[in-house]
């Protein structure tokens, strides 16, 4: 599964299809309007292309989007974890709508309660209708 920012520049691959996408309403991803799906950097996740970096406080992940059309490509952790992955999400936004419809929808409340809210069947499909 690929996905890429508006004028192509900025560029993701995921080896493995995910399983959800994740909506969450913290106050910077309910303005950039994303889906996410998560992995590990280099391993089913691989990024390409010039991105420029925008973190917010001490939030520790930095998001990453294309210098030239603005798109939104995915955020990555600041700091390794202890067994030297790094955490890793791509916008799903930015796959082929078909590539990705049947993804159901994971909701998160990051403004909050920082923890997974209930599932309401919908998937990525819906978001578009």
């Amino acid at each position: 599964m690929d996905g890429t920012c508006h004028c192509a520049a900025v560029h993701w691959h995921s080896s493995k299809k995910f399983s959800t996408a994740t909506a969450c309403n913290c106050t910077l991803c309910r303005r950039y309007g994303v889906l996410w799906g998560y992995d590990y950097e280099g391993e089913a996740i691989t990024v390409t292309g010039p991105a420029r970096t925008y973190v917010h406080g001490d939030a520790g992940i930095g998001f990453h989007f294309c210098p030239h059309c603005g798109c939104i490509a995915y955020w990555r952790s600041i700091e390794a974890q202890p067994d030297g992955r790094r955490r890793i999400a791509v916008n799903l936004r930015l796959a082929e709508p078909e590539a990705v419809a049947d993804i159901p929808i994971k909701h998160f409340d990051g403004l909050d309660r920082f923890e997974p809210l209930p599932q309401d069947g919908r998937c990525v499909r819906d978001y578009w209708g």
